[in-house]
């Protein structure tokens, strides 16, 4: 087959900067141009939620692409989609938008028992649908409908059934990476039966009255990855990890790769970083600390010298681990450190939290709002990031972390520990806990305080993890070959 230019659509619920609720979204913001270097052609399509700023991500409408026919089984709802450029390349994003659809408070979600499950499930169906009839109307059809997590999963479905005697579908391959096995998309029957056709209805994955949106997917799809070989292996040998869908991903085993995540090194760069305080080095240590610095205002806490400030980036759910961070926060407060916590989620972990920081107003600060720049502060102004998160496909924000000399303590759960050397003697980038525990966590944060406490083998640690190599570039020839490899078959 010729190595001309294959299109490649990428279909995200999330993608950073524009919305981010885990590291799927960082994922996004940077693999589809890592693909473009590798010679394919990139484009981006995610919901356009009332919460993102069209003036400040210039998004702007496109006439051609107004009005849309999205024909579901009893109605036809209306589809309009603005466009921008992905920030840092020049990928085309579209955002498809319909009010009555996005405008509520609205991210796909499928988790927390207050959430609206029929909403949802009307949104994930409208945008599913929603793409393909974009796609029509736009006239540029991608060899490959690259898809991610359960808000994209029922694409490889409607591509099986009601679209499969379109010409204009006809050879497009899909492929679904998961990010997150744990979130399924769990959501009641009764919406798709009202809203789709029967062949497409009566061929979702479901038990009893709900339909799985994740397992539909890796049923139908023509080819499934996930972000480390690690995670994948175990995903499919060990059933406490798989959530239910081992019998599924074992059926796909040959089907089914792992490639470790990269990073785009030049967005995420302590010497050129623009939403950083102070630009710094290796050779030049000084602006980490002002980032430190001005970290700690920001988050309304004093600065003291000396001690180092550990922060936890996360959502707010048990598996990326506010259950355990909840449980270890008296210890924490005991160290001699200052506690930032960022992140979003269940509101049962927010109100946690925020109680302990009004309790701890010196020592822990809660940061709930998600902004582009405060992310990237926290990177750069922390000295030690804690990532409790119960099972991680690879992570990203540990990568980015290192790159600015800021040192993981993780759990040795999924494929993160492919990235991370686990300190050993005077060798190392990071600190690994191995046992699920307060009192496991407590003790590794500890040594690595320890640590920071003699700055001269500290400064060994940061350089060391400073000098990884975490760029896309292996990682996107590897997808690349799997992209060929899969258009050659017929």
């Amino acid at each position: 087959m010729s190595r001309r230019n294959f299109k490649v659509l990428y279909v995200s619920g999330e993608v950073s900067p524009f919305v981010r609720i885990s590291a799927l979204a960082d994922f996004m913001a940077s693999f589809p141009q890592a693909l473009e270097e590798e010679g394919f052609e990139a484009r981006i399509m995610m919901p356009k939620y009332g919460t993102i700023n069209d003036r400040k991500f210039r998004l702007h409408d496109v006439l051609r692409l107004s009005d849309i026919e999205v024909h579901l089984k009893e109605k036809t709802d209306l589809l309009n989609v603005k466009v921008t450029a992905l920030p840092s390349s020049k990928i085309q994003t579209y955002f498809l938008y319909n009010e009555k659809y996005f405008k509520r408070n609205g991210l796909f979600t499928d988790i927390a028992a207050e959430n609206d499950l029929k909403a949802t499930a009307e949104k994930v169906i409208f945008f599913n649908v929603g793409v393909l009839e974009t796609l029509q109307r736009l006239g540029w059809k991608p060899d490959i409908i690259h898809c991610h997590d359960w808000q994209a999963s029922l694409i490889p479905l409607l591509l099986k059934t009601v679209y499969a005697d379109h010409e204009f579908f006809r050879e497009i391959k899909t492929v679904l990476t998961i990010h997150n096995i744990y979130r399924q998309g769990i959501l009641p029957f009764k919406v798709f039966q009202k809203q789709l056709p029967e062949e497409v209805s009566s061929a979702l994955h479901r038990k009893n009255d709900e339909v799985n949106m994740l397992y539909t997917g890796v049923e139908n799809v023509d080819l499934l990855t996930t972000t480390s070989k690690r995670y994948a292996e175990e995903i499919v040998h060990d059933g406490v990890q798989t959530y239910g869908l081992g019998r599924v991903l074992e059926e796909h085993q040959d089907n089914f790769h792992g490639i470790v995540n990269g990073i785009d090194t030049r967005q995420w760069n302590p010497s050129t970083d623009k939403l950083i305080k102070k630009r710094f080095g290796l050779e030049n240590m000084e602006g980490k600390l002002d980032n430190k610095k001005t970290l700690l205002e920001e988050a309304g806490l004093p600065y003291r010298e000396g001690v180092p400030v550990v922060g936890v980036i996360a959502n707010f759910d048990e598996f990326q681990g506010a259950e355990l961070l909840q449980a270890s926060l008296e210890q924490l407060v005991a160290l001699d450190i200052q506690l930032v916590i960022y992140g979003s989620g269940d509101k049962k972990y927010e109100k946690v939290f925020q109680d302990f920081a009004a309790e701890h107003p010196e020592q822990v600060s809660v940061q709930t709002e998600y902004s582009d720049t405060f992310f990237h502060l926290a990177i750069a102004g922390l000295d030690i990031l804690l990532m409790p998160g119960k099972i991680e496909a690879c992570g990203m924000i540990q990568m980015f972390a290192m790159n600015y000399g800021t040192i993981p303590v993780v759990y040795a759960g999924g494929g993160i520990v492919e990235t991370i050397d686990e300190l050993s003697g005077s060798n190392g980038s990071g600190f690994i806990f191995h046992e699920y525990t307060a009192e496991a966590l407590t003790l590794k944060l500890q040594e690595a305080i320890e640590c920071y406490q003699n700055g001269e083998f500290w400064q060994q640690i940061v350089s060391e993890a400073m000098n990884r190599d975490f760029a896309w570039k292996n990682s996107a020839e590897e997808y690349g070959e799997l992209y060929r490899k899969l258009l050659e078959k017929p």
